[in-house]
Order: C-alpha cells, then structure tokens, then sequence
C-alpha cells in the first residue's frame, strides 16, 4: 500500500482560463452548436444554441453592470436548477461579479445568515416563495437594493439596466478578470457542524474542467447530453455544468428528479450524475417491482451474477461459456428493464458526493454498455478531484487525482494538494489556518487508503470515527453503506462512541416501505408509529444488518437498532440540501433513544423490543428441542443395544444348527440342496432384527415396499 501519489497535470491553466471563457470558446468553434436545452411549464423542451447563451449571458452581464455590480460585488442566487441559474452564473464569471449560491430548500433563516455574511447587492430568485423570502430578508438588510423573479422575467429585466452599457465596455470588463479571482462562495452543506463559505476561483474549476477531458474524453469531451437535475447550488453540479458548456455537450436543465423516469426517456442522455441516493433508488424501486415471488428470486440471482461479472471483467480473469450464458438471460429479464429506463443513449453513469455501497456499483457496471465511475471531491476542491479514468477504471475506488497530489497523515487522514484546492473560508481565517497547510496541502477529514496502482478508497471519516468503551476504533461507513442497501431503509447511522457495543438508528423511506408492505400482503396504510416497531420490518432489516456484521468482528458488529417512525430533515437539521446525513444533529436530537433504549442501563424497567422478544422465544423453542433429542437419542441407543444382542444371540443359535447339520450333508444330497435354501432363507431371517430398528418387521416392511 502506498502512502502518496500524484499525476501529472496533463492541461495546464493560464490566467485567461475563467469560467466565462469555457463558453466563449465553445461559440468560437461552434455558434450554431445545440448547447442546452430547458423545460417550460408544460415540461416542453427549448433548444438553445451557443451563440444564443452568450448573447443572453452577454445581455445580463451588461444588465448587472447597469445596477452598479462591479469585480467582487456579491451577488445571491436562491432558486432550483433552471437555465436561468447558467446563464446569471456566467454572466457574473463574465464581469467578475461573485456568485453566492443559497440551496432551493434552505429554510427563511439559512438564507437569512448568507445573506448577512456577504451583504449582495443583486440577489435572484427561483419562484414566488424564494422571492418573498428575499423580501423579508431585505428588511434587515437595506444593501440589497435588487431582487428579481426568474419565473417572472427576471432576466429580462436586469437586461433592461443594461441599455446604457457598450459592448466595448463590456469587453473591457470581461478582458480584466483572471482566473485566480474570486468566482463564488460556495457555503458547505454543514454536515459536520454550522455552515461554511468556500472561497473557490476560477482557475479551481478550470482547471479540473480541461484536464478531466483528458481523462474521460469520451464522456466529457465528446458530443454528449447530460440531464442536470442536481441543485447548481452543490459544487458537484456547478462542475459538470461547465464541463458540458465547454466541450461538446449539450445540458438539460431540470428543477428536480420528480419527474426523473419520464424526463430521462424524453431528453435521452448519454451519461447521469448523481448522488448514492440516487442509484439506491433505482435499485430499490426495480427490486420492489419484482417482488418477491419467482420474478424477486430472479432479480435476486441477477445482482449477484451482474455484481461478479463486473468484478470478473475488473480483474481481467474473463468469463465463462456458463457464465455468458447466464448474462444474456439475465440482461434480457432484469438488466434490459433497467437499461431502458435509464434511456437508449445512456453509456455512463457517475456517482460523487458520498460513498456507495462498493456491490451496488459493481451491479450497474455489470450492465452491457454501462460504465460506472466513481470519483471524489468536496466543495474545498470544486468538486471532483480525483476520478476513475476511462482507461483505468477500478469500481469501488474513487480513482486517482485526476491533476492533483495526494497523501496520508499520520492518522491515514487523507490530504490533497493542487491547483484545484480552494483559497479559504470566506472571513473565517482562523477556520481556514485548521484545514489548510500553508504549504497547500488540504486537510480532507476522510480516512482512506491508497493500493499499489494509486487507486484511492475512501474508508470514513475522521469526525465519525467510534470509540468504543472498550476502546476499539471503529468506523462506521462502511456498516452504514452496506445496512442503507436495504429497500426499505432511507438512512442506517450507527452509534457507540463511549458505549459498551455498537447500535445503529435506522430512518425508513416511507414510499419504498409501504409499497414494500404491501408486497408482503400487510397493511401499508398503517402509521409509521405502528410500522417502525413492526415485526416483519425489523426482520427484514435485521437481514441487512446481519450482512454488514458478515464482514466485521463482533466487537465491531451492531447489536442493536432501532427504528425510528420519522424521516430525517433539513428543518431539523438531520439532512443537508445534498441528502447527506448530519451525525452531530442526528445524535443530538435523538439521545433520549440512544440513551433510554439502546443503551438502557441493566434492570430498567422497560418492555423488551420485539425483535428481542422473538431472539428470547427462539433460544427458548431450541434449548426444549434439544432436550427433547438428548431424550430420544437415549433412547434410541437403548433400542439399539437390545437389538444387538437379539442378533447375537439369534446368530449364535443359528451357527449351532449349522454345526449339527453339518454331518447329514453326504447321506441325503438333493435334501441338503433344499435345506441350503432353507438354510439361506434363515439367514435372511436373521435381518429381521436389523429391520426391526426402524420400527418395521418383515411383513410391513414388504408391504411398504409394494406400496412404494
């Protein structure tokens, strides 16, 4: 195992590599190029060249300098996905403005601490509900003088403020930003504590941007559609954004993946992104349509033959006639449905954001024509910086540093260092001073593990590392990833840190578990109050968890879990915009449970659960049956020792007669003849005993055998 590596940049940067140049490029090679396309209320698609963005881009550009944004002015973008949040992102990395991106789902008072942290001057709203919240927040905040309704025209009527700007001035403006500026504030998800601004530059995205078309050309680079669902306010989005805008790709701006299946279908995309959540779904909702008669043993096989021959083809060891076989029956009855409601042009499928479990990756790999890729990134790094290259792919790894270097702490901490690595926490130096070296090196808070190759896994994180009382070390990720696969569980968080044992808070997903009860035959329309404490759920989890324990030893393994009857959130603060879970909040809100019922102290007077109770029955059900065996089998053996001896001594007597037989032999031949038959069918007789022992004699044996 190595404890660093580090690959060449293969594509350097220069200082006139921003972000607006990524499209600008594009328009010099192309103008007439499809570039994206959006949806309108009817879910109609819009084509969009791009020379038809830029000029949009330019008209906005003009339109903000009108309203007095210069280089550095602060600008807010509070709305879902749309083509409108690509166009006023490069409008304001055209101009130098900064962008400050707030999540769709953050609540009044989220938007309210941005707000107050870097006072814009502009900010744009999604819909009706982002722009009152913008109202109510401008109360407070009397320097945010502008606010404009991307469903209500917004763009159009910033462009109008910019009747005044010359396309001179314009080019002046955009000829002075350079690509170490400041291009956004990215303000983390917080799933390790109160959010972060990350200060990122434009060289932070270009430069990941051009060197990951060396990498993965043929998904990045050349032609391709890229359905875009995620929110731009996740760095992750930003990113394959401007990867599409600069190659030859064309993007697909959606609001949500409500709608995923159908849109899918109608825009047909030749790679998708997206989070573990993502591709659990998919999985969960083709294992649930398969149920679990001859179709669910079906699918079953499947995912382990689909999961083998990815590893099989992985490690270069081939595949068998059989086992060819086996894969065009099981693309034609399992793996077909999927791959077609993925869409016919579909050749890769891309996972970040958090770990996945490594089989369910292997499983969408073993597909024909699918190629998984896993990379690794976080809003400090503008996303991806270390991926799996298209020619040294290793599914379950998240790749190599595509144009950075990497190392392990002491700790096995995992460090990154390149031109990708942010500039630092906006006006929190003293944060900063914490992550960041001053010889560049970022501290990431992943544990990880590099192989031989250079390949990196990503093994938890360091905040979330368990101690146990008895002191054992233990993460839990892996536990989790491994629980999380099951169908019916939204999220597994396991716990134990001070505790005699590990246990585990187990969230369902609600849609996924009453379909899956229904399934079942049971009743689906129960409350969850009355489905978390059901006995065929926990059973049906314990499943899972048995697995996960599969791979660890006991002192690592979970004892315990409970399910909880609601859903983690982002108004409680258990969930971040990115679907991540939020241990610390997590662990705050419910250690009563933590406390009273995984961990309750000896002798509390408190009902067992039920899965404790059926454990209790079965131990009770097989102490009983095992004596009711040392009984029979004391029996048994005292049945046997006295048909023994019956055989004996008929066997004794039988060699007597022989004896006094013997002497007649030679005076009465034909009657010796007939006694020989006689005397075979004495010793035939002398098997009756043997016979006997299973409770048959002679007669009822013959008869049984008729009956046969």
């Amino acid at each position: 195992m190595l404890r660093e590596y580090a690959v060449d940049v293969i594509h350097p940067t220069t200082e006139k590599d921003t972000i607006y140049s990524l499209l600008a490029h594009r328009v010099e090679r192309d103008p007439d190029d499809l570039i994206a396309q959006w949806q309108d209320g009817q879910r109609r698609w819009h084509d969009v060249t791009a020379s038809a963005m830029l000029e949009r881009v330019s008209q906005v550009a003009k339109g903000l300098m009108g309203l007095g944004v210069k280089a550095g002015s602060m600008v807010v973008i509070y709305s879902a996905t749309c083509y409108d949040w690509g166009v006023t992102d490069f409008a304001c990395a055209a101009i130098g403005a900064v962008s400050v991106p707030i999540y769709e789902t953050d609540s009044t008072k989220q938007a309210a601490n941005i707000v107050s942290d870097v006072n814009p001057v502009v900010a744009f709203a999604g819909d009706a509900a982002h722009a009152q919240t913008l109202e109510q927040i401008r109360r407070d905040h009397p320097e945010l003088k502008y606010i404009f309704n991307y469903e209500q025209g917004g763009l159009d009527a910033v462009a109008d403020f910019g009747g005044s700007i010359s396309d001179e001035e314009l080019e002046r403006a955009i000829g002075r930003v350079k690509a170490d500026d400041l291009a956004t504030i990215v303000y983390t998800s917080g799933s390790t504590g109160k959010p972060k601004g990350a200060m990122l530059s434009h060289r932070n995205f270009t430069h990941t941007v051009l060197n990951g078309y060396e990498v993965l050309n043929d998904m990045l680079y050349q032609p391709s559609r890229l359905l875009l669902f995620l929110p731009l306010a996740h760095c992750f989005a930003r990113y394959i954004q401007y990867v599409a805008i600069g190659s030859h790709g064309v993007v697909g701006y959606i609001p949500s993946a409500k709608h995923l299946l159908a849109d899918l279908r109608g825009f047909k995309p030749t790679y998708l992104l997206g989070v573990p959540r993502v591709f659990e779904k998919v999985y969960n909702a083709a294992s649930q349509k398969a149920g679990a008669g001859i179709k669910g043993r079906i699918f079953a096989s499947a995912f382990r033959h689909f999961v083998q021959w990815s590893k099989d083809g992985q490690t270069g060891k081939g595949h068998s006639p059989l086992a060819r076989i086996r894969h065009a029956f099981y693309m034609r009855t399992v793996g077909s449905s999927i791959r077609s409601a993925l869409g016919p042009n579909l050749k890769y499928l891309a996972c970040g954001g958090a770990p996945i479990n490594a089989d369910l990756a292997h499983f969408f790999n073993g597909f024909d024509g699918i190629t998984f890729i896993q990379g690794y990134g976080m809003t400090e790094t503008a996303a991806p910086c270390m991926v799996n290259f298209q020619d040294s792919n290793r599914v379950g790894s998240v790749g190599h540093p595509g144009c950075a270097e990497v190392k392990l702490a002491d700790d096995d901490e995992l460090l990154i260092r390149g031109a990708s690595v942010f500039l630092g926490y906006y006006r929190r130096p003293e944060l900063t001073a914490e992550v960041l070296q001053p010889d560049g090196w970022l501290h990431t808070g992943d544990l990880a593990k590099i192989d031989d190759d250079g390949f990196i896994y990503i093994t938890g994180r360091k905040k979330d590392i368990i101690i146990t009382a008895g002191g054992k070390n233990i993460s839990p990720a892996p536990m989790e990833e491994i629980i999380d696969t099951c169908p019916i569980v939204g999220h597994a968080v396991v716990v134990g840190d001070g505790r005699p044992f590990i246990s585990a808070l187990i969230e369902l997903d609600p849609e996924m578990t009453r379909s899956w009860l229904s399934a079942q035959g049971l009743d689906a329309d129960a409350p969850m109050s009355q489905i978390a404490s059901s006995d065929a759920v926990h059973a049906f989890i314990q499943q899972y968890v048995d697995q996960a324990n599969s791979n660890v030893s006991r002192a690592e393994s979970v004892r315990k879990f409970v399910v909880l009857d609601e859903e983690f959130n982002q108004d409680d603060g258990t969930l971040t915009p990115s679907l991540k879970v939020v241990r610390p909040k997590v662990l705050e809100r419910y250690a009563s449970i933590i406390d009273d019922v995984l961990y309750a102290p000896k002798g509390a007077a408190r009902p067992l659960p039920a899965t404790v109770k059926i454990l209790d029955r079965t131990t009770e059900t097989v102490k009983q049956a095992s004596e009711t065996v040392r009984q029979a089998s004391e029996s048994v053996t005292q049945a046997f020792e006295e048909a023994k001896s019956t055989v004996s001594e008929r066997m004794r007597r039988q060699q007597n007669a022989d004896d006094a037989n013997e002497g007649e032999r030679g005076e009465h031949g034909e009657r010796n003849a007939s006694n020989g038959q006689d005397g075979g069918a004495a010793q035939d007789g002398a098997e009756v005993p043997a016979e006997s022992l299973n409770g048959e004699t002679n007669d009822e044996a013959d008869n049984d055998k008729e009956n046969r």
